[in-house]
């Protein structure tokens, strides 16, 4: 008896209840890509015809979609044949990673998290030249909100020449800096990272992320798997933790261990790109214990295509992933829970580059016929309902489906 759960990184399926807050009514990663698909508004070289997504289909994703839209996305009929499906609408504040993962893992934020302004330079004057004074850096490029791609293309030959790190952030609540693996050197950009990281913590920000890139130009610049979050703990006890506190074994697959700060993550596998997180979620499951728990993060939705509004991009995806579901489920034994489902959107279709307030879908398997768990109103039943299959007790927020 062991649970898993994977996270789609932004695979949302339509606007939250409070979309319009922040300004993403009408939006809706999964169904969108599906109609441009559809309609042949992806890029005709890269793919043609809708969406096909037969196991994510199979599992209730299409059903999922219906019960969040009243729609059903062209491609996506077909009856759900294993286990539950559902969707979810999150009770956290913002539309980021840590709200999103932490409440799923059973603490929802309550709080506001703290945003650099929509200026140049956006970073306050006081908080720069301590940076600087304490990592021990000339100064700083960048400085404003921005595409990590872009303004590593824009600044990268001058960071290479100067020394000085490309700070920047988005509409998330982060402080990223990106630097040259090689000129600058990895252990040193992790080194500034923490050092910004004290640096930011009075300001109630999220993530410090260290974006490494590689290349001798702007033609080629291209940021490399060596990311790493720097996160502040949650700020309550997460599933993570009541497993622990439990003995059970635990393992984390690609940035979830970032993403709760190294608390009770157990062992954690890396990849470069889902496919490899893919792999290393199979070895990990082939190692997890019984009674135990995985918890797996697919980053390539989020940041290659749904962040870059790659429409064709993230159908493939999409595809690639359904594709190797078989040898996942081939490898579940008949007592085992699994569920897939997201942590917010991002819709490529959207205008900006930010993500997107969505509801998310929850789908699971087991060898009952399937049912519908209909809306859920937050995150957090997920982790409930992973945490109580294991006999453990169950989180403060959340009830198991």
């Amino acid at each position: 008896m062991r649970a898993l759960i994977l996270v789609m990184d932004s695979v949302g399926i339509g606007g939250a209840p409070d979309a319009a807050r922040y300004g993403d009514e009408g939006a809706d990663t999964v169904g969108h890509i599906a109609e441009a698909c559809t309609a042949g508004h992806a890029d005709s070289n890269v793919r043609e015809g809708p969406l096909r997504i037969p196991n994510l289909v199979a599992l209730g994703l299409g059903e999922a979609c219906r019960l969040a839209t009243g729609r059903l996305p062209p491609g996506l009929e077909g009856q759900p044949q294993h286990g539950q499906f559902g969707c979810a609408s999150e009770i956290s504040k913002g539309k980021d990673t840590p709200s999103g993962h932490w409440e799923i893992a059973g603490v929802p934020v309550p709080f506001d998290w703290g945003y650099f302004p929509r200026t140049r330079p956006c970073f306050p004057a006081e908080l720069t030249r301590d940076f600087c004074e304490q990592a021990g850096v000339p100064g700083i490029l960048g400085d404003c909100h921005a595409s990590g791609t872009e303004i590593i293309a824009e600044l990268g030959e001058r960071h290479m020449q100067t020394g000085m790190p490309i700070c920047y952030t988005s509409a998330d609540s982060v402080f990223q800096i990106a630097a040259h693996e090689e000129t600058f050197g990895l252990e040193r950009l992790y080194g500034i990272c923490a050092t910004a990281r004290r640096l930011i913590d009075p300001l109630n920000i999220g993530r410090v992320i260290a974006r490494p890139f590689a290349g001798t130009n702007a033609r080629d610049f291209k940021r490399t798997a060596h990311r790493r979050d720097f996160s502040v703990p949650p700020p309550g006890s997460t599933i993570l933790d009541l497993a622990a506190s439990g003995g059970r074994d635990i393992v984390t697959v690609g940035k979830i261990d970032d993403i709760f700060a190294h608390r009770a993550t157990g062992r954690n596998m890396r990849g470069d790109g889902n496919m490899a997180l893919f792999d290393a979620t199979l070895k990990g499951l082939a190692s997890l214990a019984d009674g135990g728990l995985l918890f797996a993060n697919f980053i390539d939705f989020d940041t290659l295509y749904g962040h870059r509004r790659d429409v064709a991009g993230y159908a493939a995806a999409l595809e690639a992933f359904d594709d190797r579901l078989p040898e996942l489920l081939s490898r579940l034994r008949s007592n085992d829970l699994l569920i897939l489902t997201a942590d917010h959107g991002c819709d490529p279709t959207w205008s900006g580059t930010d993500h997107t307030r969505e509801q998310v879908p929850i789908l699971t398997w087991s060898t009952q016929s399937s049912s519908s768990i209909g809306r859920r109103a937050g995150f957090a039943d997920i982790g409930a309902t992973a945490i109580r299959h294991l006999g453990l007790p169950e989180p403060i927020h959340g009830a198991s489906f």
